[in-house]
């Protein structure tokens, strides 16, 4: 009977997790606080005085109020599941980086290859559900992010090679790929980011987060005055809604990914410091660049900053 209760006990737990903290509600309505904060940012930056404190939670409720209209000729079960990948995908991200800063030594095997992943699924989203809406303006849109996807993910990549040669050189040549690790050596050591290799991960990773979240200057996939918002073109009503709300919840989840590689993790509360220091900059930097061509974006990631990835790659190498 025990044995039972202690399931059951398990079990609600892990739902409490996905579904409330730290999971799905908790992070869209962060999320969306950043959002409200990009916007008066933005408004300021413009001169403007922004909208008030309700209105990214009410624009929201408009979409979720409003008909989802499926294109004629699209794959309706296509079209509908897309959306859905990458907020389940951003549900599970926050339960994992949450428990990875809170306790470290509960983390697994593998778990930043499975965050590594778990972040790719939101532009796959974008990209199956563009195209299977046989509009030809969601179809530019669609190619557009896959071919960003496959710019930004090579220094990216590279770019989380640092902190896992940082770990080894600190846990005595032990490799590892186990976040937990990462956030302990961390601890002991200080943060990877105060190093020359850590500081060129970290741009690395920023820019890469600016792309994931699809902001000037790498909203090419979307683009208004190009191609009418290209991958969204067709959604609307609730569809369109979990877009936004998947956005909302990568607006939060990424800035704590990058603290959590390279900056210490999150377990106190030096960690919004940190946080907000991070979501100011991507703020910045939408407000601050015009958009780049899709082949500039491609040449820009592939050459100049998988360029850099590998200095910084060789750097943690030599421990600086």
């Amino acid at each position: 009977m025990s044995g039972f209760w202690q399931g059951a006990w398990t079990g609600w737990r892990l739902a409490f997790s996905l579904l409330v903290f730290p999971g799905f509600l908790f992070s869209v309505v962060i999320g969306f606080v950043l959002s409200w904060v990009d916007r008066v940012v933005t408004a300021r930056v413009q001169y403007r005085k922004g909208p008030p404190f309700v209105q990214p939670f009410a624009d929201l409720f408009k979409l979720l109020l409003k008909q989802t209209i499926v294109p004629e000729g699209a794959s309706r079960l296509v079209f509908l599941l897309a959306p859905m990948l990458g907020m389940i995908s951003m549900t599970i991200t926050a339960v994992l980086l949450f428990n990875v800063n809170l306790n470290p030594q509960g983390s697994f095997v593998g778990d930043l290859i499975v965050l590594v992943y778990l972040f790719a699924l939101p532009p796959l989203g974008l990209i199956i559900g563009a195209s299977a809406s046989r509009n030809p303006l969601s179809a530019v849109g669609a190619s557009r992010e896959m071919t960003l996807y496959f710019g930004y993910e090579l220094p990216f990549l590279l770019a989380l090679v640092v902190p896992i040669i940082k770990t080894a050189q600190v846990s005595g040549g032990i490799w590892t790929i186990r976040l937990g690790h990462i956030v302990m050596a961390q601890q002991q050591a200080g943060p990877f980011l105060y190093s020359v290799s850590g500081v060129i991960a970290a741009v690395l990773v920023l820019l890469a987060v600016q792309a994931k979240l699809g902001l000037v200057p790498f909203d090419q996939a979307e683009a208004e005055q190009e191609i009418m918002t290209g991958v969204y073109a067709e959604y609307s009503g609730v569809a369109l809604a979990m877009f936004k709300i998947t956005r909302a919840m990568m607006l939060f989840l990424l800035p704590l990914f990058l603290i959590t590689v390279l900056w210490g993790g999150f377990g106190d509360w030096w960690a919004i410091l940190k946080f907000l220091a991070i979501v100011v900059l991507v703020i910045l930097i939408r407000n601050t660049n015009p958009r780049l061509r899709i082949d500039h974006a491609l040449r820009f990631f592939w050459l100049l900053l998988g360029g850099f990835g590998i200095l910084a790659v060789i750097l943690a190498y030599a421990r600086l």
